[in-house]
């Protein structure tokens, strides 16, 4: 059996605050802001995968009222829902995903979010695309306000 989820994020721009992206922290002036370190790729790819075990999303998961997950390593987050992934005997067989930002560029940053990220997932890095996009300085993000990331995945049962 295969289920498919969708997943999605975003978040604002601001200054005093780290760029996680991918679980790789990437040299900008800004930071997200978030409750957790706002990382959005990590972020989507948690709601898809969420999404495909029809088990709602990060938020009710995770929730920000919560302290515990105040200022937390999303890598940390993945790892949790992964091992949900693999309780309920699915494994991944792909993640498709985009990361859409006006600025910094992410090309540069994506060989290490794969391995950052294949590494958690137990993937093969063929099995994980992440590709970055811009919004042609367009709306919230392309007014570089804001990030926001797509993800995909793909997951079969054992």
């Amino acid at each position: 059996m295969y289920r498919i989820g969708l997943g999605y994020d975003i978040h604002k721009l601001t200054q005093g605050r780290d760029l996680i992206i991918g679980g790789v922290k990437i040299t900008h002036e800004k930071g997200l802001l978030g409750h957790s370190d706002a990382d959005v790729l990590i972020h989507a790819i948690i709601d898809a995968m969420l999404g495909a075990l029809c088990m709602s999303d990060i938020g009710t998961l995770f929730p920000d009222s919560d302290k515990l997950y105040k200022d937390i390593d999303s890598t940390i987050l993945l790892k949790k829902v992964y091992a949900l992934v693999k309780e309920k005997k699915f494994v991944i067989e792909n993640i498709d995903s985009n990361i859409i930002a006006q600025k910094p560029k992410m090309m540069p940053y994506i060989p290490k979010m794969k391995e950052v990220l294949c590494s958690i997932l137990e993937l093969e890095q063929d099995k994980l695309s992440i590709k970055a996009k811009t919004n042609e300085k367009m709306d919230a993000v392309g007014q570089e306000l804001a990030i926001e990331a797509h993800a995909v995945v793909l997951l079969k049962n054992d």
